[in-house]
């Protein structure tokens, strides 16, 4: 049996799930384990987690035993750590310690634990996640009709001949500063100008945008063809108000609604865009991920901590699809 942690924020979450589903299409036996989110293990974590996955609707989800995780791992405790210590106890434990592991969808009987963001690992099953992942309707129901509002305006973007683009940008919990020094200096302005430029390259937005007129042929509308429109999305609205992305004339529309256990419903929204500006988050990765358009553009940052060295040989395998910019707007 392969029994893998559930732990950190949704995004997270839905990669651990996304390894689980991954273990069970090749046939082997998997749970989950939830127990993190009742431990102490979250005691010093700067922002409080809890099991968001259970906010998707009849999400499938099979959880381990007390008995069956102690198999495995030996057990909590003083005895179980000093056991295992003197090897008094065989653990059968995986802890992610690299970006990508060859051996690790072929563990038979293993206690899995990590975040496991390279796409690698389950880019093929994407489809049947998009599908496992059904968003709830927001509790806030003024927030429900804004959230159906953005998906007309996104429509009607694209009827209009403009490019929708959503851009996350992670503040909060991320200007705490040990996370700072691990996550902080990547998503620059230079990442973003340089992440902007990359979506307009790949879209051919350099031409003149073109306005479909009703019952005539389409033409060129010089004065106010923007041809691309911003969403930008943040956990710090304010700051955002303050940002413009773009030419002049292209229209920033800043999603502020969503607050609280509404939050993921960003995630859904920044999934409708054609293209998608992410930041070194897991959760506007998903955001991305989650987008069924065959066509859309993603961005991401080339490292997504400062721990981390790029190679882009390596990383454009592990990421295929994507567009990579680094802190300097430099594509890689």
């Amino acid at each position: 049996m392969i029994i893998i942690q559930l732990a950190g924020g949704l995004g997270n979450q839905m990669q651990q799930y996304a390894l689980y589903r991954k273990i069970l299409s090749l046939g082997a036996e998997a749970k989950l384990d939830a127990s993190w989110f009742d431990s102490s293990a979250q005691r010093n974590v700067y922002a409080k987690r809890a099991l968001e996955l259970s906010y998707f609707k009849e999400l499938p989800m099979e959880f381990c035993t007390a008995d069956e995780k102690k198999r495995l791992t030996g057990g909590t405790g003083m005895a179980a750590k000093l056991s295992r210590k003197l090897g008094i106890i065989n653990t059968k434990e995986f802890t992610e310690t690299g970006m990508y592991h060859d051996d690790l969808l072929s563990k038979k009987d293993c206690y899995i634990k990590g975040y496991f963001a390279c796409e690698k690992y389950y880019a093929d099953i994407l489809p049947e996640l998009r599908r496992l992942y059904v968003f709830p309707e927001a509790v806030d129901k003024t927030a429900e009709e804004k959230n159906e509002g953005f998906a007309c305006e996104v429509a009607s973007d694209k009827e209009n001949g403009v490019t929708s683009v959503s851009i996350h940008i992670r503040r909060g919990d991320y200007l705490d500063p040990e996370n700072a020094a691990l996550l902080g200096g990547i998503c620059t302005k230079e990442y973003y100008d340089g992440a902007v430029s990359a979506v307009r390259t790949a879209i051919g937005a350099d031409r003149k945008a073109v306005r479909p007129v009703r019952g005539n042929a389409n033409t060129t509308d010089d004065q106010n063809g923007a041809k691309l429109h911003f969403y930008i999305f943040s956990d710090d609205a304010e700051y955002a108000q303050k940002l413009h992305f773009g030419e002049q004339n292209e229209q920033n529309t800043v999603v502020y609604w969503n607050n609280g256990r509404d939050s993921l419903l960003d995630m859904k929204l920044m999934s409708l865009c054609s293209a998608n500006i992410v930041a070194n988050s897991t959760f506007s990765f998903w955001g991305a991920r989650l987008n069924s358009d065959p066509d859309k553009t993603m961005v991401r940052p080339s490292i997504h901590k400062n721990t981390q060295v790029c190679e882009p040989a390596l990383m454009h395998d592990l990421w295929q699809n994507w567009i990579l910019v680094d802190p300097k707007g430099r594509q890689v």
